[in-house]
């Protein structure tokens, strides 16, 4: 059993003696962490997704004030950090669970690692370390979702045994430019559609153009655009719209915020009349240096607009201006989609890996593991799925009345 040990008095960090000279350190604040966690972040050889960025973990934690965060940094015999894992514990009918920081606005929880190599630890040894780490710590289950098997091209060792998730995610390759790019990309005929589309929205609303949200202003222009188009969207589909909440809103204004000299957290980019500012289209993405990842999207609904797919329009110059900026990769996040299918040509495979650490926590885990094979069997029956979206908007209406 690991005995964590308080650094200091109000330090806020904790150390725990692990197996096979490995060490944990724990953060209960980000800013105690944020130099070590900046650090590796800046070293080239780190392997992460912009999901585990600093400052989309702190824009994200900061929106909910009072959650029980955990900062696991794991380091070798030689002291140097090899793992970081954000986590935030929570007690969920009587288990304390911990899940990575983020919940299902992070379509990818997996650790930061230092580099390939400390990612190539065993996924028994990592497992091991987390239990033991838990045990001290007084956590029953971790419940680590949308743990991508392979990133970069190496192995994440939280995948390896990780029970199929419900849906997988969808990215592409960018580069060496944008023009070759969008050719790869779209076909010959669909940017040709494209472009008919595009010369109908301009007749009947004036030169568009697209525009990376590169002030302030401009970003509460497009965060408002995408609630208001969003509550539309989720009205007509008789569903809740999750970003009616505060919270939400608070995170978003957070993540998209912009400093000097560093890329926001979370870009924001429309498609936009250049004459009225009217925006026909929204796309954010979580964003490090080498990665843009789609979190959000959306369009606006008036027929005048949505026949000429603004949405459709707005991706293709995306993908462009990504690759322009130098990022090599691209995604558009967890869930099955038309507009995915369409451009994507990668499937990233998606787990969910759960680690019970006490009796409370296997009995978590059998019903988590029972719920996300449910999940994966409806999410890939097209009879199952159209079922469930019905049972949703009945249970669902009699509130919004």
């Amino acid at each position: 059993m690991a005995v964590l040990a308080h650094e200091g008095v109000g330090s806020g960090v904790m150390h725990a003696r692990l197996q096979g000279g490995f060490s944990a350190e724990v953060f209960d604040d980000l800013a105690s962490v944020e130099a070590l966690w900046r650090g590796m972040e800046a070293d080239a050889a780190v392997m992460g997704t912009p999901y585990q960025r600093f400052d989309w973990v702190s824009a994200f934690a900061a929106a909910r004030p009072g959650a029980d965060l955990q900062i696991v940094v794991l380091r070798d015999a030689g002291g140097r950090p090899r793992v970081l894992l954000p986590l935030v514990v929570a007690r969920e009918g009587g288990v304390r669970v911990a899940r990575v920081v983020g919940c299902k606005h992070a379509n990818y929880h997996m650790p930061l690692f230092a580099s390939r190599e400390a990612a190539a630890m065993r996924p028994e040894d990592l497992i091991e370390h987390l239990r033991v780490f838990g045990c001290g710590a007084g956590i029953d289950v971790f419940a680590l979702s949308h743990q991508p098997r392979f990133w970069d091209g190496a192995a994440n060792p939280l995948g390896a045994r990780a029970e199929r998730a419900a849906s997988d995610a969808y990215g592409l390759i960018l580069g060496p430019d944008p023009e070759s790019t969008v050719k790869r990309v779209f076909s010959g005929d669909a940017r040709k559609k494209l472009r008919s589309k595009e010369k109908k929205l301009v007749e009947a609303f004036g030169p568009v153009a697209c525009r990376r949200a590169g002030t302030a202003e401009e970003v509460r222009h497009y965060l408002s655009a995408f609630y208001e188009q969003k509550a539309q969207r989720f009205a007509a589909m008789g569903v809740a719209n999750p970003y009616a909440d505060p919270l939400i809103r608070a995170f978003l204004a957070r993540g998209t915020a912009l400093e000097p000299g560093t890329d926001p957290a979370i870009e924001v980019t429309a498609l936009v009349a250049t004459r009225t500012d009217r925006v026909f289209a929204v796309f954010a993405g979580a964003v490090d240096g080498q990665r843009y990842s789609g979190m959000m999207t959306s369009f606006d609904a008036d027929p005048l607009v949505s026949r000429s797919s603004p949405g459709d329009i707005l991706l293709h110059h995306l993908i462009a201006d990504q690759t322009a900026r130098g990022r090599r990769a691209f995604d558009l996040g967890v869930g099955e989609a038309r507009y995915k299918a369409s451009i994507c040509d990668e499937t990233i495979e998606l787990g969910e890996t759960t680690i019970p650490v006490t009796l409370r926590g296997h009995l978590f885990a059998l019903r988590a593991v029972g719920t996300a094979r449910l999940k994966r069997r409806i999410k890939r029956d097209p009879r199952l799925m159209a079922l469930a979206r019905r049972l949703r908007r009945r249970a669902v209406a009699p509130a919004a009345e």
